[in-house]
């Protein structure tokens, strides 16, 4: 429940601090006071778009704030908990405007942005536009008036998020066929570069064995040549040899070992040189037997290289690494060649989940519909205690999902009407009048507003185009809306405002160039005196008094 608001320096208003009660606040006060600017001011609270245009002239800053009390709000409060913004059984917004335009929110002293406070303030108070009997003619705000009196945002939320999911999963599905004959392309290239290296099929580290293989071949003769002198050399050579040296040498230091034992381990030294020499000339003539001149091995490798050489070029890599390329693409293929299966998975997950829209849709159809026929009876009783005694309200609820798929589900809902005998039932826009429609308006805004959770209700000027006996029962219909929720009502009729538990009044003050809004409670007299202005405008007189007097006590 709304508890106090405070303004300071918004538009015409220097100064304002209120105090609202539980049940029906009556608002009245001459035309162009500013008897909205409180509402427009809230508005702010409650995460509106801030102006500097807001900010009174000469003054730096704006500032409002509004307390809330929660002990019967529970939506609210776990709201507050949820975001750790929770203080207690109480909570004050304020919102801070500067003239230079820019604005700084607050929830329990804790800054937020605006949009922390627009969630906050669906959840503490509803307001009633003056306008909403236009909006009425908008097919978005039927349904959504609809919804709220069915109060089935579960089934909403399953709906909303059942819709982006098909939806974004149908966008996947079109953009994988739209790359289709990109991919056709781009697999019909692979195929060709496989098949290629297919063909090749080089092993891992294939080409580096070839390489090996290729120089030794290549270069057999001189090998042969190189292999044949050092044999030569070691122990081959007729005059002169290494092996024979090292023999000589061996020989005569054992011949001195045997005078001086000094010499004995150098003779073998050179005796383990002497077989290391042998063994290391038997290597070499072994290998140089073993060497393999194959000129038409040689031409193969040739051939291998100079193909090995050419599909490097061909994918920009070296040959070493033409293996991983190979490998790589055909992994590229596999992904590639699956692209009509995973088209064929998503249509079908696509195909799963519309129809999960649609099963979410008929429930929510079926919803409305029950809804819709206590609305069409509590809605065409209203009708006809506004003095509408032969009017008749139906909502045609039709199920289009099939065709027509939203968040919303898909239900095409419209509100019929028939304000005289033998009419048939027809658009709002089409057969209402200003008036029948600011009756008809109001008559659902009262009705619906007793199934919204929130706790305040503000209606701005709803009872425009009533008048008579048909505002007296306006007036009952919001007091006793007021029983169990509390209503502030602006209004210029004295049959709406003498039905308020309790009546402010707004008064505008010029001074020396300077205007400046007021707004106070209004006592027992008080209400009176303004009762018979609203009834007798400029003239007041004994009679007015005494009709105004008989519409508190009637309320």
């Amino acid at each position: 429940m709304l508890a106090d608001i405070t303004i300071q320096n918004f538009a015409i208003v220097k100064s304002l601090e209120l105090e609202f009660s539980k049940g029906m606040t009556a608002i009245t006060g001459e035309t162009g006071a500013g008897k909205s600017i409180s509402i427009d001011a809230l508005g702010l609270c409650l995460g509106d778009r801030a102006d500097a245009n807001m900010v009174r002239p000469g003054e730096k800053r704006a500032e409002i704030s509004a307390g809330f009390t929660l002990e019967k709000n529970s939506a609210a409060r776990r709201w507050l908990q949820d975001n750790q913004l929770e203080d207690g059984d109480d909570c004050i917004l304020r919102r801070v405007i500067t003239k230079e335009g820019r604005s700084r929110a607050y929830i329990n002293g804790n800054p937020v942005p605006a949009s922390q406070q627009k969630a906050l303030g669906q959840l503490l108070i509803n307001i009633h536009g003056q306008h909403a009997h236009q909006q009425l003619l908008r097919p978005e705000h039927q349904i959504t008036l609809l919804d709220q009196y069915a109060g089935h945002q579960p089934l909403l939320d399953k709906m909303a998020t059942r819709y982006q999911r098909w939806r974004r999963t149908k966008n996947e599905l079109k953009a994988l066929v739209k790359k289709k004959d990109d991919i056709d392309a781009q697999q019909q290239l692979l195929e060709y570069q496989v098949g290629e290296l297919n063909e090749l099929a080089l092993g891992d580290e294939e080409y580096q064995k070839i390489e090996e293989e290729h120089k030794r071949l290549s270069n057999s003769g001189d090998i042969a040549m190189t292999s044949q002198a050092v044999i030569d050399l070691l122990s081959d050579g007729e005059e002169t040899n290494t092996l024979g040296l090292l023999t000589a040498a061996q020989q005569r230091l054992s011949e001195l070992a045997s005078l001086d034992n000094h010499f004995s381990p150098l003779a073998e030294m050179l005796e383990e040189a002497r077989i290391q020499t042998q063994e290391a000339s038997q290597e070499v003539s072994s290998y140089l037997d073993q060497l393999d001149m194959d000129p038409q091995r040689l031409q193969y490798l040739d051939k291998r290289m100079s193909s090995i050489m050419s599909l490097s070029r061909k994918h920009h890599v070296q040959p070493e690494t033409l293996y991983y390329t190979h490998q790589q693409l055909i992994k590229e293929l596999e992904k590639l060649a699956h692209n009509d299966e995973a088209i064929e998975q998503l249509q079908a997950e696509v195909d799963k989940q519309f129809a999960d829209c649609l099963d979410t849709a008929e429930k929510l159809s079926k919803s409305r519909r029950r809804y819709a026929k206590e609305l069409n009876t509590l809605i065409t009783k209203s009708m006809h205690q506004l003095s509408m005694e032969h009017g008749s309200f139906e909502i045609q609820v039709e199920n289009k999902a099939e065709t027509h798929l939203s968040p919303l589900g898909g239900d095409a809902v419209a509100f019929l009407v028939s304000t005289n005998p033998g009419q048939p039932l027809q658009p709002l826009a089409k057969v209402a009048s200003g008036g029948e429609l600011s009756r008809i308006s109001l008559a659902i805004q009262v009705i619906t507003a007793q199934k919204v959770e929130t706790p305040s209700l503000i209606f701005d000027e709803v009872d425009v185009g009533i008048s008579g006996p048909t505002a007296a029962i306006v007036g009952q219909l919001l007091r006793q809306l007021g029983e169990s929720t509390q209503v502030m009502c602006v209004t210029h009729l004295p049959q709406v405002a003498g039905c308020g538990h309790q009546q402010m009044f707004v008064a505008k003050d010029t001074d020396k160039g300077s205007t400046t809004t007021r707004m106070y409670p209004l006592d027992y007299q008080a209400r009176i005196s303004e009762l018979a202005r609203l009834l007798g405008g400029s003239e007041i007189t004994d009679r007015t008094l005494a009709n105004a007097e008989d519409l508190l006590v009637a309320a």
